[in-house]
């Protein structure tokens, strides 16, 4: 289960609470906005009482013939100017209002992913990529109409609801008390599908995450689906999760159609009760022609208000739901932080110290590493040897913090790591892998990632010591090229080449390399050593080997077991022993048909 699942569910009010500083930026737009949507209300509130006016006119003595023609001309040319009025109000809202939505969807979106970028690795191993995806992309969509829609919607219906009952009241007392009756039964409808509609909507939005990392999944490893001719095999797939898609906003449509019939009730019963006892009030004398006119007008606003209030209860869970899995991310613990006063590594000679460490991955787990001790000397080469799952590559990953460690220490030139700045401590450290990865974009791009405002010259002369300047120029635009998501457009020694290109281009003093040539072939493996003894050069090195042959010339070689280091020594030295590292190289270079060196 991701950690973003494992976060207690959050109240709305408190939802709303870490919602509503993203305003405060805008509050100036925000409080015109609520002016213009009070201009409009009014405009539409006048109007009833115009149409009173002139019918009780006409109801007195004297009918129309006792109405000026300037007096008509006058309320007409009042009211165009209300209307005009109202039209730039209603631009205003429709343009600004929505544009400052869409800045608080950016805002928080900016928060979100620069969130993302703290979060440990132990936090993207247990979450998809895909619902990730969602959340920063559609979820937030929906906040835009909320946030822009969501004050202008309840102070409408509340000055509409306000007026109307002050003016109502003022006609007729036990009318308009019936009439308002009518409104806390139709608001409490609203609410009780109010979560109905939040977990129809979470469960819709989660679903999009989960058809995202499918996608993803499979499109990124579309050369094994047709490798296999597993294409219908992912089609299935696919429409699985479409078709539970599909069935989750079948349900939330279910619940829409259930609360707008419920609303349409209770709307034909106001209705109902605003005809039938004005009608009756009409009949006994306690409410003129004029004043059941307004009565109808003012009702059927009010309605109006009412009914987009509780319809707007729907893009308000819609927004709400948007917001809760929104903080569900910002609520995951960034577990490696910048203690209070950490220190930029800087004058880095390369010395690296593991004292008592020990490290798992989850309480409760075994141990991955369990009390080591080693020292490495600066400028010195290690190579770490041993069976998968022997903690091989975790033991590098703690190095730059990419893990904490669970006991004892890491340090650098006498420093802990704990106490170190992030930035400058991976800055120092470069790290060639087993799986490259290239970014979408040119060859050229991806070398100057090593060192971002780096020159064009610099990249080229850290591509020709990686040996990637006469493959590289020989591509169709040069370093120009673009290499396609992922790098698909290059072999694997390509990339690896670029990738060694882009570490020498950020000339770091200490260097990670993760089986850096384990999945090339033999043309390839041998040119990419060649740049990898040029890059180790004065550098403190770790090499996690898989090729037992790229490492006799290591200063230092661990071969490390589940229980531990269980040898240490130069390969002469370790051969000579005759021990668990000596019974390694003999099968690796029996299965390689290479003559092991004596």
């Amino acid at each position: 289960m991701s950690q973003a699942s494992q976060t207690q569910p959050l109240s709305t009010s408190a939802m709303l609470r870490r919602f509503l500083p993203y305003y405060r930026k805008y509050r100036k737009t925000l409080a015109f906005d609520l002016c213009c949507a009070a201009l409009t209300t009014v405009c539409e509130l006048v109007l009833p009482l115009i149409v009173r006016g002139i019918t009780e006119q006409a109801s007195a003595p004297g009918g129309l013939a006792a109405v000026s023609v300037w007096s008509i001309v006058r309320i007409g040319l009042i009211y165009m100017a209300l209307r005009c009025v109202d039209a730039a109000a209603n631009y205003y809202m429709q343009d600004i209002g929505h544009v400052m939505g869409s800045k608080l969807e950016t805002d928080m979106r900016s928060d979100l992913f620069h969130h993302v970028q703290q979060l440990s690795f132990s936090y993207f191993s247990s979450t998809k990529i895909g619902q990730i995806m969602s959340r920063i992309t559609s979820d937030l969509f929906e906040v835009t109409e909320f946030c822009h829609h969501c004050p202008e919607e309840f102070l409408i219906a509340g000055i509409k609801i306000i007026v109307s009952f002050v003016v109502l009241i003022g006609m007729n007392v036990p009318l308009t008390l019936m009439m308002f009756a009518m409104i806390p039964m139709m608001v409490f409808a609203g609410f009780h599908f109010r979560h109905k509609f939040r977990a129809a909507f979470k469960e819709r939005n989660k679903q999009v995450g989960e058809i995202n990392a499918q996608v993803e999944d499979s499109l990124l490893g579309i050369r094994v689906v047709k490798s296999f001719a597993n294409e219908e095999m992912e089609e299935e797939k696919f429409a699985q999760g479409n078709h539970l898609f599909l069935e989750l906003k079948a349900r939330s449509y279910k619940y829409m159609a259930q609360f707008g019939t419920v609303t349409r009730i209770f709307d034909g019963l106001m209705y109902i009760v605003i005809v039938i006892a004005g009608a009756l009030f009409m009949r006994a004398g306690q409410l003129t022609v004029p004043e059941f006119t307004a009565y109808l007008l003012y009702a059927n606003m009010l309605l109006a208000a009412i009914r987009r209030i509780v319809e707007f209860i729907e893009q308000f869970q819609r927004g709400m739901t948007g917001i809760e899995r929104f903080l569900e991310v910002m609520d995951a613990p960034a577990e490696i932080q910048d203690r209070p006063g950490a220190k930029p590594l800087t004058g880095v000679k390369g010395e690296i110290v593991f004292d008592h460490v020990s490290f798992r991955y989850e309480p409760g787990e075994p141990k991955v590493i369990d009390n080591l001790n080693m020292t490495i000397r600066p400028g010195q080469s290690v190579a770490l040897v041993g069976p998968s799952g022997a903690g091989k590559t975790t033991l590098c990953n703690l190095i730059p913090r990419f893990y904490e460690v669970t006991e004892g220490a890491i340090r650098i030139d006498g420093q802990d790591v704990r106490d170190l700045q992030q930035a400058s401590l991976r800055q120092a450290i470069g790290m060639v892998q087993q799986d490259v990865y290239l970014f979408a974009g040119t060859v050229l791009d991806n070398i100057l990632y090593g060192k971002p405002g780096a020159s064009e010259e610099e990249a080229v002369a850290a591509a020709k010591l990686a040996g990637a300047h006469e493959f590289i120029s020989a591509l169709p635009q040069g370093y120009h090229t673009y290499v396609g998501e992922r790098g698909v457009r290059l072999s694997g020694g390509q990339k690896q080449r670029i990738s060694i290109a882009r570490v020498f281009l950020k000339n770091p003093p200490i260097l990670l390399l993760d089986e850096a040539t384990s999945a090339l072939d033999n043309e390839s493996e041998h040119l990419v050593q060649q740049s990898l003894e040029k890059l180790a050069k004065g550098r403190t090195v770790f090499t996690i080997a898989h090729r037992l042959t790229t490492i006799k010339n290591a200063d230092m070689i661990w071969v490390l077991t589940e229980q531990g280091v269980a040898e240490t020594g130069t390969h002469a030295e370790l051969m000579r022993k005759g021990g668990l590292y000596a019974d390694m190289y003999k099968m690796y270079a029996l299965n390689t048909e290479d003559e092991p060196a004596r």
